[in-house]
């Protein structure tokens, strides 16, 4: 109270002209039609503008919520989907017509916290790690298509080996015909991959997908790859087959981490059967 006092008497003399024009301008404009309508539009534009820029935040927040609420309920869907599940009957006659399914794979939602799309070895960081389910070697993808693979795991993130790094290869096949082959980038165009490994008789189109060929106890088969571009003869027997790729890095920010439930047990019967 006693430094609001001294504050006072030190500046008496401003606060008593900002007092008094303050009361000449108050005046002025309930005296004059011609200044009280400038005034009013002039507190009407400064409250539109204040009123649309809360309303444009508002909307940017719920926006955020809705596309949190969206990804969730693209993981509950991609869960339920047959692919997600195998027959876990013996025999298929044993079950009656339905067979009795169980889930192979579980869909973990994450967030894309690091990126990079310019470099020969790109990386990827996640904001979902042990705690939430993650391990090394699982496959990462977005809503349209394969991102890459999880190679580091602390509790709560995770680094991706993504798809732009030339020391990933994908075993990938053409959707129609199922002939597979190797997918690689070669550390050029962040939106192209290569497919290499396929027989030169086999014909091809432009505008053909590509997806993973299931021959790896990463990827799930059928996730989509990204589709022909282009195509030459290499090595006299094989195509060179230049994809565009469907996921797009330089905007990735939701994906999913595949988690495969059987992945154990085919990795140790691999072993025991001496699989490289």
């Amino acid at each position: 109270m006693r430094n609001l006092i001294r504050f006072i008497l030190n500046n008496h003399f401003a606060l008593l002209f900002i007092l008094l024009e303050t009361t000449a301008l108050v005046l002025v404009f309930q005296n004059n039609n011609y200044q009280n309508t400038v005034a009013f539009n002039v507190s009407r534009n400064i409250s539109g503008f204040i009123n649309t820029k809360i309303h444009s935040l508002t909307q940017y927040l719920s926006l955020l919520e809705a596309n949190k609420a969206l990804h969730e309920e693209n993981r509950m869907l991609r869960n339920e989907l047959l692919s997600s599940y195998h027959i876990a009957t013996p025999l298929l006659e044993e079950a009656g017509p339905a067979g009795e399914w169980e889930r192979r794979y579980n869909y973990i939602p994450a967030k894309v916290i690091a990126n990079s799309v310019n470099k020969q070895y790109n990386y990827i960081s996640l904001d979902r790690g042990a705690l939430h389910g993650i391990e090394p070697e699982m496959a990462v993808i977005s809503g349209s298509g394969v991102v890459g693979i999880v190679t580091g795991v602390s509790d709560n993130f995770s680094t991706v080996l993504p798809l732009l790094n030339t020391d990933l290869r994908i075993s990938s096949k053409l959707k129609d015909s199922g002939y597979f082959g190797s997918l690689y980038w070669d550390g050029t165009d962040p939106e192209k991959a290569t497919l290499t490994d396929i027989p030169h008789h086999v014909t091809l189109n432009r505008g053909d997908s590509v997806v993973t060929s299931g021959f790896s106890a990463i990827f799930p088969e059928g996730i989509m790859v990204g589709t022909i571009t282009d195509f030459e003869i290499y090595g006299g027997n094989f195509w060179a087959v230049t994809v565009r790729l469907s996921a797009d890095f330089r905007k990735l920010n939701h994906v999913y981490v595949i988690q495969d439930l059987l992945r154990e047990e085919l990795l140790e019967l691999e072993e025991a059967v001496g699989y490289d």
